[in-house]
């Protein structure tokens, strides 16, 4: 897998791992193997996923199920935990407003292109995905987490990247769904 800008002109590799995200740097020319992008990816879902439990806290934690928990996730992985800790989105889950979630989601839709702040198809699709799945209740059996939005333009042009877009949707939730139940048990000893 190589390193390429994603549709804000950020350095991205793997399934969506940028610099922002923690080491490695991620630089024009870089090159990791399938088997690297999936080590980053774990290792980037499992901060995000602990960031997001203890941005929430442990009080909204037990009102959450495991897919409005990957959707978190996923919204935090994409736009920081800074971010994440600023929003609304995160307001109204600390206040018990589930239900405003979705709509909440779709405020960040946009991203700095060339100096400008632009609405991305490409978050559109996440955020409306995003919001689906934090909607959708867990059911047994429920092998399928969300239809998966189109990959960014920049993916759809290069088989790889659209298969590594599809499967860090999938997988960033399914990580950190699998991680809910641990950090559920946690946070009644940790916060």
């Amino acid at each position: 897998m190589r390193a390429y800008r994603d549709s804000a002109g950020v350095w991205t590799i793997g399934y969506g791992h940028t610099s922002m995200a923690g080491p490695p740097k991620v630089k024009s020319g870089m090159r990791i193997t399938r088997r690297e992008a999936e080590e980053i990816l774990r290792r980037d879902v499992e901060k995000f996923a602990r960031g997001v439990a203890r941005e929430i806290g442990p009080q909204a934690m037990q009102h959450l199920n495991e897919n409005q928990f990957g959707a978190l996730v996923s919204f935090a992985y994409n736009v920081g935990l800074e971010n994440f800790r600023r929003s609304s989105v995160l307001r109204a889950v600390k206040a018990g407003r589930l239900d405003d979630v979705p709509r909440l989601l779709m405020r960040w839709t946009k991203a700095r292109k060339n100096g400008r702040l632009v609405q991305l198809r490409g978050l559109v699709r996440r955020r409306r995905a995003e919001g689906r799945l934090f909607m959708r209740p867990v059911a047994v059996n429920d092998n399928v987490l969300v239809r998966l939005p189109k990959p960014p333009i920049v993916a759809r042009e290069h088989k790889e990247l659209a298969a590594a877009w599809a499967l860090f949707v999938a997988s960033a939730s399914t990580l950190a769904a699998a991680l809910w139940g641990q950090i559920l048990e946690m946070a009644q000893w940790v916060f």
